[in-house]
C-alpha cells in the first residue's frame, strides 16, 4: 500500500548522474535494502522492500540512490502490482532518486571505523516532485575502503508531499479496507564497494 513511499525514504534523493561507472564507489545491489513500513486498520504493521536499487558515491561526495519503483516486494503479488501501477504509477514515474552531498563530510568517512553523520541535506525526487530533508546516517568504512551505509532514524514520507494521497485512497478502496496511513517510515542499510 502505501508503505513502498517510504522508499524514498532513505531516502538520498534527485541526484541522478548519468556516468555510473565513474563513481569511486558502487552500491551492491545483493548487499542493500531499502525498506518501508505500510499501517493498515489503524493498527496493522507490515514491513516491504525494494528489491532493485541502484547508486553511488563519487570521490566529490554527491551520492545518491536510484530506486526501481516497479520492484517493491510486499509478498503479495497482486499487492506488488497495484503498488507499482497505482500508488508509483511506475509506467510514468519509474523511480524515486535520493540525493545528497557528502563533501564534507568524506574526508572522515574515508578513514576506517563508524561514522554518524547528523542533519545531512539530503533531497527525494519522487513521483514528479521533490522534497528536501535532513537525514541521520550511519556511516561505516572497512579496511578495503568499502562502505556500508545505513539510516540512523527512519524518515517519515508523507503521500500529500508527493502527490500519491489519491493513489493511497484507491488502494485501500480496492482492499476494502477502513484505513492505510498516509506517512511511512522508511529506512535503509547499503552497501557501496570501492571501486
Amino acid at each position: 500500500m502505501f508503505k513502498a513511499l517510504a522508499i524514498a525514504g532513505f531516502s538520498l534523493s534527485s541526484l541522478v548522474i548519468s556516468n555510473v561507472a565513474q563513481a569511486d564507489w558502487q552500491l551492491v545491489n545483493d548487499k542493500s535494502q531499502l525498506s518501508f513500513v505500510s499501517i493498515k486498520k489503524d493498527s496493522v504493521a507490515e514491513a516491504h522492500h525494494f528489491t532493485n536499487l541502484e547508486g553511488m558515491l563519487t570521490d566529490s561526495g554527491k551520492f545518491s540512490v536510484n530506486v526501481d519503483l516497479s520492484s517493491a516486494e510486499t509478498l503479495i503479488p497482486i499487492r506488488n502490482e497495484r503498488l507499482a501501477k497505482l500508488l508509483f504509477e511506475a509506467s510514468k514515474f519509474p523511480n524515486a532518486v535520493l540525493s545528497a552531498d557528502l563533501a564534507k563530510e568524506l574526508s572522515s568517512v574515508k578513514k576506517p571505523g563508524q561514522h554518524v553523520l547528523k542533519g545531512i541535506n539530503a533531497e527525494l525526487d519522487f513521483h514528479g516532485n521533490k522534497k528536501p530533508f535532513k537525514i541521520d546516517v550511519l556511516v561505516t568504512s572497512s579496511q578495503n575502503g568499502d562502505l556500508s551505509v545505513s539510516s540512523f532514524t527512519p524518515i517519515i514520507i508523507n503521500s500529500d508531499d508527493f502527490g500519491v494521497t489519491e493513489g493511497v485512497k484507491q488502494l485501500q478502496k480496492l482492499a476494502g479496507l477502513p484505513s492505510i496511513a498516509t506517512a511511512v517510515p522508511v529506512t535503509f542499510a547499503l552497501t557501496l564497494k570501492k571501486q
